[in-house]
């Protein structure tokens, strides 16, 4: 699949690009051809992806130093738009495939749970995925541009989890936005989709204690935690014209965990 650069002319932004899900994705869409900017909170790790993609060379399509990091604080509207308006000004053009996968887990009981908690969970997953949708989307419609955004929601947002009342809420919203936004952009040859991963081996599941871990795998039919590629293998797709009649759904990338 690599070798069809599928998505050659693409430009990518990927929020939360400094590692797990992220990274995984960058390299992926890099494979494909893409052009990718990686944004994160941590400018020093979107700059390690950046030169993990540069590494890679003719594999991914085009040459060295092609692809470009921004620090980025996704929960605040002014940092949002600047970006856009960075690779604007760096690539003379929007970005056609946007995928946010930026968020972090704030984990407590209900009974126990701060305010902040809640607080900084909602800022960065919910709302940090509405600004980037709504700043990217402003000026794809404004450049008469097509492109297809993703969202990575979570499972968690479908079934719930213990001691993640404000994750799945997050994830909750994430996916009903996306839905809406599918609804009104698809006028202007803009899709919307989410992804749903599962428990996937990314630096989140890592500070799950491995007890926990092994009672979960035992109830997914396919045996085994996923792996970040799991999860990019569909944005590509997603982000690819192979779905081009594809909008406002959500693909749940579990390994038939909760079906």
């Amino acid at each position: 699949m690599a070798a069809q650069l599928r998505l050659r002319s693409a430009l990518a932004l990927v929020t939360g690009a400094g590692s797990g899900l992220g990274r995984a994705i960058s390299q992926r869409l890099a494979r494909e051809g893409a052009l990718v900017v990686a944004g994160d909170r941590d400018g020093a790790a979107a700059e390690g992806t950046i030169r993990l993609l540069e590494g890679m060379g003719s594999e991914a399509g085009s040459g060295p130093r092609c692809h470009a990091a921004f620090q980025v604080d996704v929960a605040e509207a002014g940092a949002v738009q600047g970006l856009i308006e960075q690779i604007q000004a760096c690539f003379s053009r929007p970005p056609s495939v946007v995928v946010s996968c930026a968020g972090i887990i704030r984990d407590e009981f209900l009974l126990r749970m701060p305010e902040d908690y809640w607080d900084e969970v909602i800022a960065v997953n919910l709302k940090g995925t509405f600004l980037v949708t709504q700043a990217a989307a402003r000026a794809l419609v404004s450049n008469g541009c097509g492109g297809s955004i993703i969202n990575i929601s979570s499972i968690i947002g479908k079934v719930g989890n213990l001691g993640q009342t404000n994750y799945a809420a997050s994830k909750a919203g994430v996916a009903g936005m996306t839905s809406s936004v599918a609804l009104e952009l698809g006028r202007h040859g803009i899709r919307c989709n989410s992804i749903l991963p599962g428990f996937i081996i990314t630096p989140m599941t890592k500070k799950v204690p491995q007890k926990v871990l092994d009672q979960i795998t035992a109830r997914i039919p396919m045996g085994h935690l996923g792996v970040p590629e799991d999860v990019a293998d569909v944005v590509a797709f997603l982000a690819s014209d192979d779905s081009g009649y594809i909008t406002g759904t959500t693909v749940e990338v579990t390994g038939g965990l909760f079906m």
